[in-house]
């Protein structure tokens, strides 16, 4: 077994807080709001600046050590400062650092263990191209990587899906508000319903194959508006659109239409990957194997900036420089990346978050049974959503009640997050390295937070 168990990672004691925000904070965060650019948004839903972090657990300026519920959205997978990844960051940080696209031993053993974890009959038959620092250079490439091998420019993704902030992953993401500032974007994007069956009041069936149906009509009828489809883009599970566990069927059908049309299934992995939903890939639990797939957050190892286009080798038709970035030789990321895999395979972690998110939505449905307001709870692995309505049972009007949830929570030491079209589902992404007990006290504060909210608000409060 590579590295320290998984207890011995962590921070005594958390969650342990004083009245928050302390003085520290506060000062920080005033001259933050100063100084800092007006886009800023994470110290408005949780006021803290932190100063530490182990495993699952972090620490304030002030002191105050809280239980981390979102690894910094889905970033820190094998947990804060995990000394076996950081070992080998140190080590190759003090060697070297960037090297563009020039060969290393780092990025040619992160290539090949990529490869082999890949996703279905991807794994063996992939190349990877690594991009610029986020998830949306990986989305980007993955666009023009479907153009160039197709010639088409026509790109269907899903309502509610959430790739990106860059000017190609925009015009994929669906929020509407989000992109309003800056259209134009990218021309002949289609967004079809991605399967929902909570707030769509359909059973699964039905769901997928309206969905499924809508597909259909845009790539392969020739009265379906879409000229010169270029490729699919879906998300194995919407995270940012509140964890929506789509039906099974919905994949393998995407996966049909894309064979039938000749176009790339591009799956993206960017927050459902590398462990988080209890396999290797989202689209594991659906045993599709995507043409392509997008991945960042978690594959820097322990929060360094790195991101990756995994792809079947036939689509491998570039020429020398026809995809290019400065910043795709993060060598420290690389080998963190490594470490972060191997260390996740040598203490069998992905079953350890399919059982220990299975104990987190028990919980959280136990809530839900006797709680008119939880209406409901999905997920895989610790890839978690919990979503909320207000009195008439309507979505639309519950995002205050998570906000006071997630407050709630903050007060007591977990840091908790929230998601969904209208910010009514709470989200829990804690590290897949959060031990038992530290789950179970996690969850009796995240339970009491959403009873005392309930209480409240029944009470008209």
């Amino acid at each position: 077994m590579v590295g320290p168990s998984i207890h011995e990672l962590h921070f005594d004691g958390a969650p342990d807080v004083g009245s928050v925000p302390g003085p520290k904070t506060t000062r920080l965060l005033q001259k933050q709001r100063e100084i800092d650019s007006a886009a800023v948004s994470y110290p408005e839903n949780i006021p803290i600046a932190f100063e530490e972090a182990k495993g699952a657990t972090i620490r304030d300026v002030d002191g105050n050590t809280y239980l981390d519920f979102f690894a910094g959205i889905g970033v820190l997978n094998v947990g804060h400062a995990n000394p076996y990844v950081m070992e080998a960051m140190h080590k190759q940080a003090d060697k070297l650092v960037h090297t563009v696209d020039f060969p290393t031993e780092a990025r040619l053993d992160l290539i090949e263990k990529l490869d082999a974890i890949a996703p279905g009959n991807l794994a063996g038959n992939s190349k990877v191209v690594f991009g610029g620092p986020t998830g949306s250079d990986a989305i980007e490439a993955s666009i023009k990587l479907a153009k160039y091998n197709t010639e088409g420019n026509g790109l269907v993704a899903f309502r509610n899906a959430y790739h990106g902030a860059t000017s190609g992953a925009m015009s994929l993401t669906a929020n509407k508000k989000f992109k309003a500032p800056y259209t134009p974007l990218l021309p002949d994007v289609v967004h079809a319903p991605y399967p929902y069956p909570f707030q769509q009041a359909k059973d699964p069936e039905e769901a997928v194959e309206d969905a499924l149906a809508e597909v259909r009509a845009t790539v392969l009828d020739p009265y379906g508006g879409l000229a010169n489809p270029a490729g699919i883009f879906v998300e194995p599970i919407q995270g940012e659109g509140g964890i929506v566990v789509p039906p099974q069927g919905f994949l393998s059908g995407l996966r049909d239409i894309a064979d039938e049309a000749k176009i790339p299934l591009v799956v993206d992995e960017i927050q459902a990957g590398l462990g988080r939903t209890g396999e290797w890939w989202g689209s594991d639990h659906f045993n599709v194997t995507p043409d392509v797939i997008t991945t960042a957050k978690a594959l820097g190892g322990i929060g360094l900036p790195l991101s990756a286009t995994i792809y079947h080798e036939d689509l491998d038709t570039w020429g020398s420089g026809d995809h290019a970035g400065t910043y795709r030789g993060h060598v420290p990321a690389m080998e963190a990346g490594l470490r972060s895999i191997e260390y996740i395979e040598s203490h069998d972690l992905l079953a350890y978050a399919r059982d220990l998110g299975e104990y987190i939505r028990s919980r959280l449905r136990e809530v839900g049974a006797d709680n008119s307001f939880l209406a409901d709870v999905r997920g895989r692995g610790l890839f978690i959503g919990a979503e909320f309505v207000d009195e008439d049972g309507d979505v639309r009007n519950a995002g205050d009640f998570v906000a006071g949830i997630q407050q709630r929570c903050y007060e007591n030491g977990v840091l908790v997050w929230k998601a969904g079209q209208y910010g009514n589902v709470l989200r829990l992404l804690p590290p897949l390295v959060l031990t038992d007990a530290q789950a179970e006290v996690g969850m009796d504060i995240i339970v009491d937070a959403i009873e005392a909210e309930s209480s409240d608000r029944a009470a008209g409060a």
